[in-house]
């Protein structure tokens, strides 16, 4: 298949092993972040850290939206189907993220709550149009690349009158959440960034460019196969390498540094900032998230049902929210592979088709490890 097999090939990884072993510096660490949940299952299905020397180490970041949704934002969810009576729609991996009380949206469900699961926006619009004396709710999560998504469904809503259609919008900006993996006083040490694919496409490149200039941290643009990511990691050892702190694209067969502006004039025609929004693992992040501009509030379910967001605590057991921070990793946590499995989640890096813990978990990892 064109441009998947052709980045899975064996030999040609080999080889960039081998020149990533022959660049490195043996005296110097190298800690490069993989912000994107799909890079990090990547590394884990294709076993690229067996493939790299010692002394570069690969962090996982809070590029899962599923991952970084705060309970509080669940519970929202909960809230509609169980107490407001509407149809609440979401992806799939929502369905399984703990909530408050012990329950999720799939739990809720067997309480007669009618929440159902979609693969499209277009799923939720024609579950609207099917039931018009009902409301209907859309869990809106996700991050660039599932905004416009998101913004055609409203467009559509309002030219075809479907009032019975809203959104719950938890829309999340990738670069903020960079900001703020950087500015925290304490966090982790970071020596660059593989750059994420799907939302790079939406963006461009140009978006990266203030963490070079401010931070000093080079950043490279990865799509998802292994050769990708190995390409990437080898662009970010020569670059710290030679002190140079730049924007990269290895994924330049759907990158652009302007990325998709049709959709981004849409995106910005629908939505505008919040002032700040709550991550699970970063807190509260300013300028980190989206909400409905004020022409199109009457699609906005916080507002349309006076449903506020409170926030709630994680799970004292789950370290979740320090292996978004790229603080741990999910073996550090005393419950993975235990009481926390894919079958019985406490926290949602273990639910996620994106989380780190799924990911570790899912290809035995962390076994390779214990043995």
């Amino acid at each position: 298949m064109k441009f998947v097999d052709e980045f899975r090939d064996g030999e040609l990884a080999r080889g960039l092993a081998s020149a990533i072993a022959s660049d490195v510096d043996s005296g110097k660490e190298y800690r490069l972040m993989e912000f994107c949940g799909g890079h990090t299952h990547a590394i884990s299905r294709y076993g690229l850290t067996d493939l790299l020397p010692t002394n570069v180490r690969m962090i996982h970041g809070p590029g899962c939206p599923v991952c970084v949704l705060p309970i509080g934002r669940i519970d929202q969810a909960i809230s509609l189907a169980l107490e407001k009576g509407v149809i609440l729609c979401s992806y799939g991996d929502t369905l399984r993220v703990p909530a408050s009380n012990a329950l999720s949206l799939l739990k809720a469900k067997s309480r007669g709550a009618d929440i159902r699961m979609v693969y499209s926006t277009l799923d939720a619009l024609q579950v609207a149009r099917d039931n018009p004396t009902r409301e209907v709710v859309f869990l809106a999560i996700g991050f660039e690349t599932t905004t416009p998504p998101t913004a055609v469904a409203i467009k559509t809503a309002q030219a075809q009158g479907l009032n019975n259609f809203s959104i719950l919008c938890n829309h999340v900006l990738t670069p903020a959440a960079m900001h703020a993996i950087l500015a925290a006083p304490n966090g982790v040490a970071l020596d660059g960034f593989v750059g994420p694919a799907h939302v790079s496409t939406v963006i461009g490149s140009a978006p990266y460019e203030p963490f070079p200039a401010q931070y000093k941290k080079p950043v490279v643009i990865a799509g998802f196969e292994p050769l990708d990511v190995m390409q990437a990691i080898h662009m970010l050892v020569l670059q710290i390498n030679e002190g140079r702190a730049e924007v990269e694209n290895e994924f330049t067969r759907a990158v652009t540094r302007e990325g998709n502006t049709k959709a981004q004039a849409l995106v910005n025609d629908i939505f505008e900032l919040r002032d700040a929004f709550d991550w699970r693992g970063l807190g509260s992040v300013p300028l980190s998230a989206l909400r409905l501009r004020p022409a199109y509030q009457q699609f906005d379910a916080e507002t349309k049902f006076n449903q506020p967001y409170h926030a709630v605590a994680d799970n004292k057991a789950c370290e979740c929210g320090t292996i978004l921070r790229g603080e741990k990793h999910p073996r550090d946590c005393k419950i993975f592979g235990t009481a926390c499995t894919p079958d019985n989640p406490v926290g949602s890096c273990m639910v996620s088709s994106e989380g780190a813990c799924a990911a570790h978990y899912t290809y035995g990892r962390f076994r390779v490890v214990a043995g």
